[in-house]
């Protein structure tokens, strides 16, 4: 079986998380550095390794003064917990350019599956010649399920965040020699 090994290429991928506040808005964040790769069989992505690591103290929400405070031992405790990382059980074709990715996402020091949705958006060669491919990823997950358990309420008694995490990561991967 020919093995094929890709790269992230964070110039043309993001990585972004939305969350509610107040619950009458929602908040759109960014890591804006991260690294990660997969493996994969020469002819498709069907059970492929995919591995990620974000920097936590390259989060961006727009706002040095909340991006300080989602660095704090409040959120996400960057000096302590300095990455948040994804490593896959299983990666499987559902229908068409749709997959389901399934690994361990470990965040603030808490570890515990999630399962995402992937769409291929797929293949072209670069300038250089090289293959690049394209992914879509989605999912959900709680915050306090990692830690992030803060919860501040509003005048009316609302929370002041949501519980649940929306992610959104646009990833380009490069095909390794």
């Amino acid at each position: 079986m020919a093995v094929t090994k890709w790269i992230v290429d964070p110039a043309h991928s993001e990585v972004q998380f939305k969350i509610k506040h107040l619950v009458i808005s929602t908040i759109t964040g960014s890591f804006n550095n991260f690294e990660g790769g997969a493996t994969s069989d020469l002819n498709n992505f069907e059970n492929a390794e995919i591995h990620f690591s974000l920097d936590v103290s390259s989060i961006d929400t727009n706002v040095e003064m909340r991006d300080a405070h989602l660095r704090s031992a409040d959120f996400f405790d960057a000096d302590q917990f300095p990455h948040i990382t994804f490593q896959s059980n299983y990666f499987h074709k559902v229908k068409g350019d749709n997959y389901k990715l399934s690994g361990l996402l470990t965040l603030k020091g808490i570890t515990k599956p999630i399962e995402l949705d992937a769409e291929y958006g797929g293949a072209e060669k670069d300038g250089e010649g090289n293959v690049r491919i394209g992914f879509e990823v989605e999912g959900r997950l709680s915050r306090q399920e990692f830690g992030l358990n803060y919860m501040q309420l509003t005048d009316s008694g609302g929370l002041v965040i949501g519980e649940d995490v929306k992610l959104i990561a646009n990833i380009q991967l490069v095909k390794q020699a």
